[in-house]
């Protein structure tokens, strides 16, 4: 059995649930409603406030700001939560807050993410499992990103965005749509700049399902007909294929934003 240690400098507020094997360093404050997994490590300066759970094994570093008030003008002190999942590295001066009643209450973060120095989750935002954002990232509120997205640093994302599984959003870029699964979106405005290639080949995706997706975006961003038109003629020609059907229904669910597309059509022929 692991013990848990706890700095002299530290201060753990009373009512606070500390689970084993939890390590936690100098002037560290972990406040009375936070909920702190086992193995977890919190490395030195860290401050968990407010409803707040941190899965097991995560590791979070000095400086950071986990579960303060949401920054929300609208935000009247309501109890509201924040959930980072297991096994997660959260780096120097990230900041994260929890939900508010207009979003339904909670900010969640899942497993095995990796957030570098000085990023930020809004209030209301759902990140999902393995993914990275580099250092300065800024997702605004009531924001989704998908499992194994990529978030390059000093990206920022608009509040209400969505950013689809396996994606990658380029260093520097000013998100303000939905970027679809699998895509890759630079510049300021972002734009779609085709697929996230080098993602799927390091993921283990197999060529015929990259040479699928390929097709697939080419069909779904000619010029011909609308958007809603040309999802249609893609679903009829992958029905079989899921990570195709992914991007479809990512498409058909919608959101608050338009979904961002390509500066210019795909070509016919060639690599998207």
């Amino acid at each position: 059995m692991s013990v848990t240690a706890i700095h002299p400098s530290a201060i753990v507020e009373a009512g606070a649930t500390i689970a084993e094997g939890v390590r936690i360093g100098p002037f560290c404050h972990v406040g009375p409603d936070a909920v702190i997994g086992a193995g977890c490590e919190l490395v030195s300066h860290v401050v968990v406030a407010g409803r707040t759970t941190i899965g097991p094994r995560t590791k979070i570093y000095p400086f950071a700001s986990i579960g303060h008030p949401p920054q929300d003008l609208k935000y009247r002190g309501e109890e509201t939560t924040l959930t980072i999942g297991a096994e997660c590295q959260i780096r120097e001066g990230v900041t994260m807050n929890p939900g508010t009643m207009g979003g339904g209450s909670e900010t969640v973060v899942g497993d095995r993410c990796t957030f570098l120095a000085n990023s930020h989750v809004g209030h209301d935002c759902r990140v999902g499992s393995n993914v990275i954002f580099s250092n300065n990232v800024m997702l605004a509120g009531h924001c989704s990103v998908g499992d194994y997205a990529i978030l390059g640093g000093g990206a920022a994302v608009i509040q209400f965005a969505r950013v689809g599984a396996h994606a990658f959003v380029g260093g520097l870029s000013g998100l303000e749509n939905d970027c679809i699964p699998y895509g890759m979106v630079v510049g300021n405005r972002a734009h779609l700049s085709g697929l996230n290639i080098i993602g799927l080949q390091r993921r283990g995706f197999a060529r015929e399902d990259i040479h699928a997706l390929r097709r697939a975006y080419r069909l779904l961003f000619a010029p011909e007909g609308t958007l809603m038109e040309r999802v249609e003629d893609v679903a009829a020609e992958f029905a079989e294929h899921p990570a195709v059907r992914e991007i479809l229904d990512f498409i058909r669910a919608g959101g608050k934003r338009s979904i961002c597309t390509p500066r210019e059509a795909p070509a016919a022929t060639g690599a998207a």
